[in-house]
């Protein structure tokens, strides 16, 4: 066990000392014949750089970067991310990430050997041997979207509870009917897991919902950064056992059950993953994770299920200017979800689960006024997916579920072939959903528009003042709209510029990066009111962007979607010193 949980280290790539010396000054793009695996080398006099040909960000390919004339930067074929590879940052966007940097040594030859570290795997910890599973002992249940129920043995475990009204906002719906007796599944839940903050995840209609009926049921999340029930207090939400747990520990539920919570790679502050060990026997379930535990997972896991839709982002769709035409953003979204289907399908093939599944894909956009980015934000399908790992990987069972549809864990092991092995809900029953209940959750939103706070203009200094974002420069104008992005008669049109926390008049005539924003005013106003996150506005398709020049400001967005404060403004003691005056 010792030997197991200590730190190893792998040769990745060896030069020669003839292909060493052929190293050029600067850039260069090496491959492992071996395995075909891709790396960067930097080289500068004697001292040698190195790191895998891999964008941190979304996994993207790294080319030269031909508009870089000091030889130095990468570009991402993706999100045309740039890295400096002589000090392993990334310059676009901003003071952003750091590239993990891998150990390059000479060998007694004379050579170079590249060589990557790799700290010990924290579900190796009290390793256990997989017992024989009797028939129905473990069942996965698909409800919808990311939601799963899981049971092992006589414990019921649940992931991700979507199952009504709309995430970000008001521009997520469910694609999917769930199960008539969603509640009751609920009810008789031992655990929840809940992977991360964002609203397709941690639902808060879901979850009063289940508060008026069984507010004891314990919830399970990670130690993040931003505590994933943040908001709970102020939701009204009256659930009353949730536990924070640390990463890379396992969890006992019971002789047989224990579950272990890792953080991602690349959004460690807010987003998780969790394996699951039921008598030896793992389920993996990576959710969103970009790059989860860094990109180091178990292999051979008897059940893996992740993300593949893509289109969980307003770009390109809500962007215009410049580049941004629309066959442009038809041609990037369509490449794009080759690339994640191609990614996804290269990890399961790297990691070898017995069985497969996609999920956490399954939404949307579903109101009326948001008919463009329905049309134009397309999604990846599931079943080719599963083609495109059966094709580089035969022995992976694939399963994309049905909303009640049960998967039977031991009869697939011992026979994939089972006609029992996965019961679809019966015949006739409601797949996708065919109507939402809007009404309530946009009066919701509307309810803030013609709140007192916004009568008076001082409102803007008070609440980016609150936010905390200043010493960065980048001035954005915000613009309220109708919900078909026509500016508001009488709403609010203004700017702020973030490297002095001004609010000036006019754009400032020095050389900034400037970003207009339109925004519902509805939405706009419910997130200023209630002091929640911007990915509301962003990942719910709730803007509509222009940027000059086009780059993606990292440390403005990253703020704005993850780290404002815990608790809203006061607005109670913001309107009480008004009517002082």
């Amino acid at each position: 066990i010792e030997q197991k949980m200590g730190q190893t280290s792998k040769i990745v790539l060896s030069l020669t000392p003839s292909e060493r010396a052929a190293l050029k000054e600067g850039i260069n793009f090496l491959r492992n014949k071996a395995d075909g695996k891709s790396f960067i080398l930097y080289k500068d006099a004697d001292t040698v750089r190195a790191c895998k040909n891999t964008c941190k960000h979304q996994g993207g390919v790294f080319i030269a970067d031909i508009e870089d004339l000091t030889g130095k930067c990468v570009r991402c074929t993706k999100h045309n991310w740039r890295l400096d590879m002589s000090i392993m940052k990334y310059v676009n966007p901003p003071d952003s990430f750091s590239q993990d940097e891998l150990v390059v040594e000479t060998d007694t030859n004379n050579g170079l050997v590249v060589i990557e570290l790799h700290p010990p795997n924290p579900w190796d910890a009290d390793p256990r041997q997989a017992e024989e599973l009797s028939f129905g002992e473990v069942q996965v249940t698909y409800l919808t979207h990311a939601c799963m129920e899981l049971v092992l043995g006589d414990k019921r475990f649940i992931f991700d509870p979507w199952l009504m009204g709309p995430a970000f906002a008001r521009g997520w719906w469910l694609l999917h009917e769930p199960p008539c007796d969603w509640m009751e599944r609920l009810c008789r839940a031992d655990l929840i897991y809940i992977s991360h903050m964002h609203s397709d995840h941690l639902s808060y209609p879901t979850l009063k919902k289940l508060a008026e009926r069984r507010p004891d049921v314990p919830i399970y999340v990670g130690n993040t950064e931003r505590p994933v029930f943040w908001y709970l207090d102020q939701s009204g939400v009256k659930m009353t056992k949730i536990n924070i747990v640390p990463f890379g520990v396992w969890q006992q539920v019971d002789q047989n059950l224990r579950f272990m919570i890792l953080m991602d790679g690349v959004h460690p502050e807010m987003d998780t993953c969790i394996i699951v060990e039921y008598k030896g026997h793992k389920i993996l379930n990576t959710v969103d994770c970009t790059r989860p535990n860094g990109g180091k997972l178990p292999e051979k896991v008897d059940l893996m299920m992740s993300d593949f839709a893509g289109g969980a982002s307003g770009f390109p769709m809500t962007f215009s200017g410049g580049k941004f035409t629309e066959a442009w953003k038809a041609q990037f979204i369509k490449t794009e979800r080759r690339k994640l289907l191609n990614y996804k399908a290269q990890l399961v093939t790297d990691l070898k689960p017995k069985i497969y599944c996609p999920f956490a894909g399954y939404f949307v956009e579903a109101h009326p006024s948001d008919s463009y980015i329905k049309k134009t934000n397309l999604k990846n399908d599931p079943e080719e997916l599963n083609r495109l790992i059966k094709k580089k990987c035969g022995d992976v069972f694939t399963w994309t579920p049905k909303p009640g549809a049960t998967l039977d864990l031991a009869r697939i092991l011992k026979d994939p072939t089972d006609s029992k092995g996965i019961m679809d809900p019966p015949a006739g029953t409601k797949v996708f959903k065919e109507s939402w209940d809007f009404k309530p959750y946009i009066d919701s939103l509307s309810a803030a528009v013609d709140d007192e706070i916004f009568c008076y203009p001082s409102w803007i200094k008070e609440y980016y003042v609150w936010a905390g974002f200043k010493g960065y420069n980048l001035v954005i104008r915000v613009i309220e709209t109708d919900d078909d992005f026509n500016p508001l008669p009488g709403g609010y049109n203004y700017l702020v510029d973030f490297l002095d926390l001004t609010f000036p008049a006019q754009r400032p005539s020095r050389d900034s990066p400037y970003e207009e924003i339109k925004v519902r005013v509805s939405v706009m106003r419910h997130v200023v009111k209630h002091g929640l996150l911007w990915d509301d506005l962003y990942i719910g398709f709730q803007t509509r962007l222009r940027r000059d020049p086009d780059i993606y400001h990292h440390q403005f967005w990253n703020h704005f979607q993850i780290k404002l404060p815990l608790t809203p403004p006061d607005w109670k003691s913001f309107l009480e010193q008004l009517k002082k005056i």
